[in-house]
């Protein structure tokens, strides 16, 4: 009696204990943090703001963000990979994700084995601007007047292996002319040129240059998706305007560490899919020019494969490499 009175204490403190372990507590029990491998203010910011704003409301415990800009995302990147794998530290992956395994010989983490894919949340597109008193009107005419003096036109960037920049490369390549490449520090400085003439032509994100085509300082002619945009049904894609096959996008998905326990990450991908389909992102939508996916882990998974394999093509045939 007394051996079974002293097995049932010892069973009773070690339920107790197992019930007040962190590693059975429910998810989440505390503050989770996306980081933002960017500066404050810009899309990939107001994209995260706005999931943060959303997943808490279902998560119910407060999602903040931390910026953490630098080295082309690298030093944000490389922080979220040296977490713990509990959920609590996650990444807004980016484009750059995708093409800075080909643009910097060595990364200090594995983009595939130090990740835990959560959610594809949004993808976008940049839309290829020119000056309105432009002769260009197309990218037809685009086209027609680079082939005409393949020394003439330029085109400005705002980062080396940004969007805008890897956008212009591959339609440098695809519709096979010659576009001078003129960096800068921003977009700002690229569309003041770009309105004063000093460039020809621009691959930028909406959110840049949506105010200015409206107030008729820009003029656009196309857009890079695959597929015409709800931001701009009026324009056609770069690929059925000329370059067939033509497609640059953006995107934007969530990460953890690599390890994350598979029920947090379910937990996590549901959060981020209800996000998506909020009132807030229907809006960000239209002025981001976001099209929402709210995808599941293995379609990050495969999607990311796929641009990385891409954009890798496109960078070593240009002999790109990062600043």
């Amino acid at each position: 009696m007394a051996m079974r009175y002293l097995t049932s204490i010892l069973f009773a403190i070690a339920a107790n204990a197992l019930l007040q372990s962190p590693v059975l507590a429910a998810y989440p029990d505390r503050i989770v943090k996306i980081v933002v491998p960017f500066a404050p203010g810009g899309g990939t910011d107001v994209v995260a703001r706005t999931l943060a704003q959303e997943m808490q409301r279902d998560l119910g415990v407060a999602v903040i963000i931390e910026n953490k800009p630098g080295a082309g995302t690298i030093i944000g990147t490389q922080s979220v990979a040296n977490s713990a794998a509990d959920g609590y530290t996650l990444l807004m992956a980016t484009f750059a994700n995708a093409v800075n395994p080909s643009l910097t010989r060595k990364l200090p983490y594995d983009p595939h084995r130090d990740f835990a894919p959560i959610a594809l949340v949004a993808r976008s597109f940049n839309v290829v601007v020119v000056n309105p008193a432009s002769p260009v009107k197309s990218i037809a005419d685009l086209i027609a007047a680079a082939k005409a003096d393949p020394e003439k036109l330029s085109y400005g960037t705002y980062g080396t292996g940004t969007s805008a920049h890897l956008a212009g490369e591959l339609f440098k390549h695809m519709a096979k002319v010659n576009l001078t490449t003129v960096p800068y520090k921003g977009a700002a400085p690229a569309i003041s040129d770009l309105m004063g003439d000093q460039i020809q032509v621009m691959f930028t994100t909406v959110a840049s240059c949506a105010a200015l085509v409206e107030a008729g300082q820009l003029r656009a002619i196309a857009v890079t998706s695959a597929e015409r945009s709800a931001a701009f049904p009026q324009l056609p894609t770069v690929s059925e305007a000329g370059v067939p096959g033509y497609a640059a996008e953006s995107w934007y998905g969530l990460y953890a560490p690599a390890n994350t326990p598979a029920d947090i990450i379910d937990r996590l991908n549901r959060s981020a899919a209800k996000a998506a389909q909020s009132d807030a992102f229907k809006k960000l939508s239209v002025n981001e020019g976001l099209v929402m996916v709210s995808a599941p882990p293995a379609e990050l998974d495969r999607y990311f494969a796929g641009e990385e394999a891409r954009w890798r093509k496109v960078i070593l045939d240009a002999g790109i490499k990062a600043e």
